[in-house]
């Protein structure tokens, strides 16, 4: 099958490196025509990883020269986060796919503008919120969906780590909504798709101990449903932080546990299940749910646009989930009020 011609606009994104990586693994598949060095023209906040090597072996450059090869057919946007946005823009006025990082900017009806603009166009637009990949997380939207955890209750969710050091900090600090702009927006990406809207969003938007109050780097956002509270947290002080990233689910038919949310060390991911009941595929009781060793973080997502690219697959993202957590993330990282 013909490859896709895909290129990259930026290195400055904290997944950028990432997202290069899994693009090389993948030849069978993409063909990257080439990557675009924003490090000295961009001007907004950013926090490089550093990880330059992962570019080795490809072209570089200028934004014009990739707009301007033959045959290009998809970009993955890997800007600062607040110039993703207007980079996504141009590329939609070329009818090219888009991978685009998160978050959405800081402006919902701009956001919005660029995402109506892309399926009014017919052009595959996918989101780089990481856990829509994952096979645990799915596993629990499939599993709500069908009843198997009955009606849902509570939540809890953590996005914290301590990497970064004291730039990561002051990195933070240059966004109103801190780590829960920065990093919480994965989360309520994969709760809404489990829960929908919900009816209100309450933000907790601190400075952990020692650091600037206008450092928002301990935040907690409660978003409240029904008969369900959802708290997601994360910290960027927290010791051991990244590797107990963890995801609670409880409904009146089961649970689930989580814990850590993602792993690439050769060890398999798995999930612990009880259900008060036995559905068509599990009986009562505890279950230790094995997913396997995952090997790459982006692989899944990035197969999965290659299948939007050429037809072979529906969006299950589309503009109305995508809008809604743009929304849910701008009122938990306090820039709006929520008005369900």
């Amino acid at each position: 099958m013909k490859k896709i011609k895909i290129g990259q606009i930026g290195i400055c994104h904290e997944h950028a490196s990432g997202k290069i990586l899994t693009l090389k693994k993948m030849p069978e598949i993409f063909e990257i025509v080439g990557v675009v060095d924003d490090r000295e023209t961009s001007s907004t906040p950013k926090f490089v990883d550093g990880k330059l090597t992962y570019y080795e072996g490809l072209r570089f450059m200028t934004e014009a020269e990739l707009f301007n090869t033959p045959g290009l057919q998809a970009v993955t946007v890997e800007t600062p986060n607040l110039e993703l946005i207007p980079t996504a823009f141009r590329c939609m006025e070329r009818n090219l796919a888009i991978h685009m990082d998160k978050p959405g900017g800081e402006e919902l009806e701009r956001f919005a503008k660029l995402r109506r603009g892309c399926e009014e166009r017919g052009l595959s637009f996918q989101m780089g919120y990481m856990f829509r990949g994952n096979p645990a997380i799915q596993w629990c939207i499939k599993a709500i969906r069908r009843g198997w955890l009955g009606e849902i209750f509570e939540a809890q969710a953590n996005m914290s780590h301590d990497y970064g050091g004291e730039p990561y900090q002051e990195y933070l600090g240059k966004f109103p909504g801190g780590i829960m702009f920065n990093l919480g927006c994965h989360l309520i990406d994969f709760i809404v798709a489990m829960l929908g809207a919900p009816q209100n969003v309450t933000p907790f938007l601190k400075s952990a101990p020692g650091d600037p109050d206008a450092i928002k780097n301990n935040c907690l956002a409660v978003l409240e449903y029904h008969h369900a509270t959802i708290a997601l947290r994360a910290c960027s002080r927290e010791t051991g932080g990244l590797e107990r990233r963890r995801f609670k689910l409880c409904g009146t038919k089961g649970s689930v546990t989580l814990c850590p949310l993602e792993r690439f060390d050769g060890q398999p991911l798995q999930m612990q299940l009880v259900l008060r009941e036995g559905n068509e595929e599990y009986e009562a009781g505890t279950h230790t749910l094995d997913f396997g060793v995952i090997a790459d973080r982006y692989e899944a997502q990035l197969f999965h646009l290659a299948q939007l690219i050429r037809g072979e697959a529906e969006n299950p993202y589309d503009y109305k989930h995508d809008y809604l957590v743009q929304k849910v993330l701008l009122a938990a990282a306090g820039y709006t009020t929520w008005r369900p």
